[in-house]
């Protein structure tokens, strides 16, 4: 079948006036036969164009296949069979050939379309203008005019023009489009939106983050491309098989017609015998069942908010018996709230106001938790210059004063800072303790508190209820926070690692890789090394890392820990109807081929039977375009 890539909608029409060509010409012909005999150059003609409309595709594509990539493609096996049974006198029985194979191929493009429509969905959803807020007033303008920096104004009802962030106003926001969730979503000042979401009510100012290529739904549609392109290893062993088995089977209908001439047979017998064979023997159905399974489940998650980069991903989801998550952001909220600030050096205002200003670039929730907090209390963050982030410890900067820093015990510890008896009461509590120092100086401390996701704690019962075996949470946190969040989600003690660097999430990763396929879900730069290492990395959030993004091989669109246990059981589901497929497939073939070896299976029946199951595993693989993820 089609080995050539995906058919756009004028191949489609092209498919089908072809596919009507043929079928009038073989009509003709068949009316010949069966009621009223044709004059015999209207019989001619009616023939030719069912040979012609029928046949010149597939040669065309087996030409092409043979000039191009140096292989036999399946069609020339199709295109071979019909002449051999026009040569020995069949010739009504090669234009069924024709005709069933090429209303198999178009259908089969048209119903492969819908799997690979997501991308046009995508494109869909991107306004082509916005309202741009300059100092003489508001114009429309293209929205690829934009740039990081610009302010537009949403109005309600209209779509998100790129990514960015809320500067005035307030309302609610669809983001199911996006993100799969159904529940509206408040903005407020800060507050970040996303390129195709769609502004309920309130009038807001955005200022743009991101160039619309680089924006959530240029993401996806980037994702989404490359997860139809890459095959998956079971789609490559189909290819490979196909490739190969093709030459085998021209071979064993040479084979075939001396064996059968050999035998006794007339030569136009063995001639029909050996096509006969080259038809039932054709591994069209195989070699189409894994694409079929593949393109719809990766057309299903896409719809639901769950991006594959591939149909490697999914089959490697499908076999995952071990998932370790990250805990900030991903199995917690990631909306923190400061719950205490001591002042060690100055007073609370001046330890806040610092921390503000070093964590202003920060991606990590309890940097917006301290501005959030400054904000609130009408302070005004410090500047600091030359900030840089170390992943698992904190972060280093420069005010007006000298170096500066925030982080954990093991900033402090870098730092030359000792133990402080004063930090006794934030040290015994079950939250998180970010310190504030100037070389071994410790300045100040706050404690900030996380909530688990709603959804986190049913989704990992979902996903021990599919068969995982293994969860594990990681985390650089103090471990009584660590215990404090497991314990919220079902999560006993040894399941529980806590005050790791970046380097100890890959090897505890590396460890339960050893024991089965694993798969790791985070949302920050410093889960990417983890992400990579894992057999499937899974990043949490359209907001999420740039970085850890790259890094993963699916994207969970939406903040729904829930998504998850749904994707994997998609791709659990994937593999059977591959399984189911490539058994139909092969034993249809086998059954075809016996019976055309021992049982004179007639040429037509031998056409119904491989042509039918084509359509069967087509048809079998696009079941999975009804699953699709949970919306929450």
């Amino acid at each position: 079948m089609d080995q050539h890539g995906p058919a756009g909608p004028s191949q489609i029409d092209a498919d089908i006036a072809l596919t009507a060509l043929t079928f009038l010409g073989l009509g003709l012909a068949a009316l010949h036969h069966l009621l009223q005999p044709l004059p015999i150059g209207l019989y001619g003609a009616a023939l030719a164009l069912a040979y012609l409309a029928g046949g010149l595709p597939p040669l065309r594509g087996a030409l092409v296949a043979l000039w191009r990539d140096h292989i036999l493609d399946i069609d020339l096996l199709m295109v071979v069979a019909a002449l051999a049974a026009a040569a020995v006198g069949a010739p009504v029985e090669g234009a069924v050939l024709l005709a069933l194979f090429s209303l198999s191929g178009t259908l089969e493009h048209r119903a492969m379309g819908r799997a690979r429509r997501a991308v046009e969905a995508l494109m869909q959803l991107r306004p082509e203008t916005a309202l741009l807020k300059r100092a003489e007033g508001v114009v429309e303008v293209a929205v690829a005019s934009l740039v990081p920096g610009d302010l537009v104004v949403l109005r309600p009802g209209a779509r998100v023009p790129v990514d960015g962030r809320v500067v005035e106003g307030e309302g609610r926001m669809d983001e199911s489009t996006v993100t799969g969730e159904a529940a509206p979503v408040h903005k407020a000042p800060g507050a970040a939106v996303h390129e195709a979401c769609v502004n309920l009510d309130g009038v807001l100012t955005v200022e743009v983050t991101r160039a619309l290529a680089d924006s959530t739904v240029a993401r996806m549609i980037r994702l989404v491309t490359e997860a139809q392109a890459a095959k998956a290893p079971s789609e490559r062993f189909s290819d490979w098989f196909g490739q190969r088995y093709t030459v085998a089977v021209l071979l064993g209908a040479i084979a075939a017609f001396f064996l059968f001439w050999a035998l006794g047979r007339a030569p136009s017998e063995a001639l029909y015998r050996a096509a006969t064979l080259l038809v039932a023997a054709s591994p069209c159905a195989v070699v189409i069942s894994v694409p079929a399974a593949i393109l719809s489940a990766l057309a299903a998650s896409a719809r639901g908010g769950v991006l594959f980069k591939g149909g490697a991903a999914l089959e490697r989801l499908a076999e995952v018996k071990s998932f370790a998550f990250d805990k900030t952001g991903t199995l917690t909220t990631g909306r923190a709230e400061v719950t205490a600030v001591l002042a060690l050096a100055g007073d609370e205002a001046q330890v806040l106001e610092l921390l503000a200003g070093i964590e202003a670039q920060s991606e990590h929730p309890i940097a917006a938790a301290l501005r959030r907090a400054v904000a609130a209390r009408g302070l005004v963050p410090v500047a600091v210059q030359g900030v840089q982030a170390h992943p698992s410890e904190g972060i280093t900067g420069t005010d007006a004063t000298g170096p500066l820093w925030a982080g954990n015990a093991r900033m402090a510890a870098r730092m030359g800072a000792g133990p402080d008896p004063r930090l006794a009461a934030l040290e015994a509590s079950e939250e998180t303790l970010v310190l504030l120092g100037r070389g071994p100086q410790l300045l100040g401390a706050v404690t900030v508190a996380d909530a688990p996701r709603e959804t986190s704690a049913a989704a990992l019962v979902a996903l021990r209820r599919g068969g995982v075996t293994r969860v594990m949470m990681m985390t650089g946190d103090r471990r009584p926070v660590a215990l404090r969040i497991g314990a919220a989600l079902g999560l006993t003690p040894d399941e529980i690692e806590a005050g790791l660097l970046p380097g100890d999430k890959v090897r505890l990763v590396e460890a339960l890789a050893a024991e089965g396929p694993v798969a790791f879900v985070g949302d920050g730069v410093n889960d990417a090394a983890a992400l990579a290492r894992a057999d499937v990395g899974i990043a949490m959030g359209a907001a999420g890392s740039e970085v850890a993004l790259q890094a993963a091989d699916v994207a969970l669109m939406a903040e729904d820990m829930g998504q998850l246990a749904d994707a994997q059981r998609l791709a659990r589901r994937a593999a059977r109807v591959i399984r189911q497929n490539l058994t139909f497939a092969i034993g249809a073939m086998v059954v075809l081929v016996i019976g055309g070896a021992f049982f004179n299976l007639p040429l037509p029946l031998a056409v119904v039977g491989h042509e039918g199951g084509t359509l069967l595993v087509v048809l079998n693989g696009l079941r999975l375009l009804g699953d699709p993820i949970r919306r929450s």
